[in-house]
């Protein structure tokens, strides 16, 4: 994984309230040693989070959505964690962790004492069968709108004989080991996604978890993944009800420090002003993802704001599929239409900052030298002319874009569309927008290949640049919708570096070859703020959104 650390980053209003809020709780919370217990007392211990859309999945390893996640993270845990307010990895389920000299095979060292929640003992038994599943998935389950991850990470299943997950042996009930095919550096690091959380063997399959059906652009889920998620986290699954809220409670026999909150209440409400409404009645007790706009009013009122760091990158997808697009002169020609300032200046978080590729600054593999494409429109309306376009015959192009919904690196997607939308229309190209649901977006542009040019985003989830340039073009895609040997086997061989600069060198390289390629245009790295209620003292920011509730602090 990387070795730099993150830099802080506290801009705008923000940064005045922040002193009142504590970001990171220490270690012991988490890990049970040291801490003193925290009684809920007179404190109302149930926390009600404004959710901006339904989870996809409440089986972790069937989701890829930042809904999906902030619900799994209070019922799941994996081996590994993060450290708290970085993106850097951290025991958790694992005590420890031995990488053998080939850098094939993994050891780890479990807890001791740990139950899922239906009373099923976490052991090396459990961590076998939570790999071996995954990698043997078959048909719709494999699709990407359904294991996007272990697709991404392990670069297939067991059937297509491109996994790079080569067995789990268990030495004993608390020693078990995981076999790679091949080197990856960011192993560990990738260990920290939800998607790798440990679920109960005993509850996998009495509710019949891999029973998904449907199709990749619209998959169906099982019983478990709806109604019977079951980890070792802080929190037990009570219910979900679609497009309105989902509830966890806490879990009795945790092995680590309960804290306050007992009861923890997602409540959807997809609109950012409702939001803040919500926020400001006093029904909710804070919210992901505070639109520009409403930052002056929440500070003016009194209300805390967070930052996290922006470690996300928001794109502008360009699906090669498209056979307008798979013309790298009418890529060029998109790229050179967007005024990216323009974009920021208008409808995007102060403090946000211009991206070039398709990862930050702070991780390793960043090139200050890379092809970039200057705002011209001139230039674009060249290009389009050269690639046989003009005003008598324009350039169509279907523009995909999400509704009620906001995420880290898109706050708002409809004013980002609009302000795209006519920029592209000024240099005579022709749109035809196609908007749709979350859930449905990401299965659209996931699933298939019937979509054009389209917004989409990531946010880090471990620091490696794996995990930004490898995740997107490690290999054929729906999304893009291109094939190219070159690039994936250059990613191919970098994921396996040893060594930090050997890893430095070959990504800087990678996303020029990236840039030069054109996939998609990189647009900006937002800055995501949370906003809450006075009673909320203490809130467990991070910048790769690990945030648990039982370390959250609340007064009376």
């Amino acid at each position: 994984m990387a070795h730099t650390m993150r830099r802080r980053l506290l801009t705008g209003a923000a940064a005045v309230a922040i002193g009142a809020l504590t970001l990171s709780a220490c270690s012991s919370q988490r890990d049970g040693g040291g801490g003193e217990e925290t009684s809920s007392g007179d404190v109302d211990s149930t926390f009600v989070f404004g959710a901006s859309g339904d989870p996809s999945s409440l089986d972790p390893a069937f989701a890829s959505d930042g809904e999906s996640f902030r619900i799994s993270r209070q019922i799941f845990e994996g081996l590994v964690g993060v450290e708290p307010g970085t993106a850097d990895p951290a025991p958790l389920l694992a005590e420890s962790w031995e990488q053998s000299e080939d850098g094939l095979s993994y050891t780890f060292q479990l807890k001791e004492g740990v139950t899922f929640h239906d009373g099923t003992e976490f052991t090396a038994d459990a961590v076998c069968f939570n790999f071996d599943r995954q990698n043997n998935f078959t048909g719709i389950a494999q699709s990407e709108s359904l294991s996007y991850y272990w697709g991404k990470i392990m670069r297939g299943f067991a059937d297509t004989g491109t996994s790079i997950y080569d067995g789990c042996e268990v030495v004993s009930d608390t020693e078990v080991t995981v076999n790679l095919s091949q080197p990856f550096a960011g192993f560990i690091a990738a260990l920290s996604l939800p998607a790798f959380a440990m679920q109960s063997p005993t509850a996998l399959e009495e509710y019949n978890a891999d029973d998904v059906g449907g199709t990749s652009e619209a998959p169906t889920l099982s019983e478990y993944a709806t109604a019977h998620p079951t980890g070792t986290g802080p929190f037990m699954f009570d219910s979900w009800e679609p497009g309105s809220e989902t509830t966890v409670t806490a879990f009795e026999d945790y092995w680590g420090e309960q804290g306050q909150v007992e009861e923890v209440i997602f409540r959807v409400i997809g609109d950012t002003t409702a939001r803040r409404q919500a926020l400001e009645s006093g029904s909710i007790d804070g919210y992901d993802l505070v639109a520009p706009a409403d930052l002056g009013a929440l500070e003016d009122a009194g209300f805390t704001l967070v930052n996290r760091d922006p470690f996300n990158v928001l794109y502008l997808g360009m699906n090669s599929a498209d056979p307008a697009l798979s013309d790298i002169r009418v890529r060029q020609a998109i790229a050179h239409a967007i005024d990216k300032e323009q974009l920021v200046s208008q409808v995007l978080p102060e403090g946000t900052e211009l991206a070039e590729q398709f990862m930050p600054d702070s991780v390793i593999g960043f090139n200050e030298d890379v092809t970039t494409y200057e705002y011209d429109p001139d230039a674009a309306e060249a290009l389009l002319a050269d690639a046989g376009f003009s005003a008598a015959s324009p350039l169509t192009l279907t523009f995909n874009y999400p509704v009620n919904i906001s995420r880290p690196y898109m706050p708002n997607p409809e004013q980002i569309f609009t302000n795209l939308q006519s920029q592209l229309e000024a240099v005579g190209i022709v749109l035809n927008p196609v908007s749709n649901e979350w859930a449905e977006y990401l299965d659209l542009i996931q699933g298939g290949s019937d979509h054009g040019i389209h917004l989409l985003g990531w946010t880090g989830d471990y620091n490696d640049p794996d995990n930004f340039v490898g995740t997107f073009f490690g290999a054929p895609s729906n999304e893009w919708g291109f094939d190219n040997p070159e690039l994936f086997a250059a990613l191919t061989e970098a994921r396996g570096l040893p060594t930090v600069d050997e890893q430095e060198s070959a990504y800087g390289d990678i996303n020029d070859q990236i840039a030069q390629f054109l996939p998609g245009v990189p647009l900006a790295s937002p800055v995501p703020t949370l906003a809450f209620a006075e009673r909320v003292v203490s809130y467990p920011a991070s910048p790769v959104q690990d945030e648990v509730y039982n370390l959250i602090e609340l007064s009376e």
